[in-house]
């Protein structure tokens, strides 16, 4: 056998159906379209979200909420932890914006920090963060620390600048 005696198995290459080929071919006319109607049409194509005249689920689902595009996320971190890290790392005196991307607690795309309430701080520490809650605060001033409350990030201000 040579290759060019080689043919495909019997029946596994049916010729296509030739539509609009006049009424003898039984596929003439309306060309298996049916008659009238977009989908007769050329160019016809269905709306994305269209389910063939029933109610879509976009309009069917209830709309609520609301989501505020210039809302500001900050990174939490408790008093609790601040003390944590404390006995881990023996002379800890500042916490600030080197130490959190050093301890994972910011990233470059969410840099800013604010420092809440919860836990007990005995440690004297000077905290860098962008906000305080007022319980955070008064406990570490009453621990002999100091707050610094920084700016914002110069990314945060050119956002603020573009928006």
């Amino acid at each position: 056998m040579r290759i060019h005696e080689l043919k495909p198995a019997p029946g596994s290459n049916p010729s296509r159906t030739r539509i609009g080929r006049g009424q003898g071919s039984g596929k003439g006319g309306t060309s298996t379209k049916g008659h009238k109607g977009g989908q007769s049409r050329s160019g016809h194509t269905v709306k994305r979200g269209f389910e063939g005249g029933q109610t879509p689920l976009a309009r069917r689902l209830p709309k609520f909420g609301f989501k505020n595009p210039f809302r500001v996320e900050y990174n939490l971190l408790n008093l609790e932890q601040l003390e944590h890290y404390c006995q881990k790392t023996p002379g800890l005196s500042v916490i600030d914006e080197a130490f959190y991307r050093q301890k994972r607690i910011t990233s470059p795309s969410s840099p800013l920090v604010k420092v809440l309430g919860r836990g007990e701080l005995k440690t004297r520490l000077t905290v860098h963060a962008h906000k305080f809650s007022d319980s955070a605060r008064r406990a570490i001033e009453a621990a002999g620390g100091q707050v610094v409350v920084l700016g914002p990030s110069q990314d945060e201000t050119q956002e603020g600048a573009n928006a």
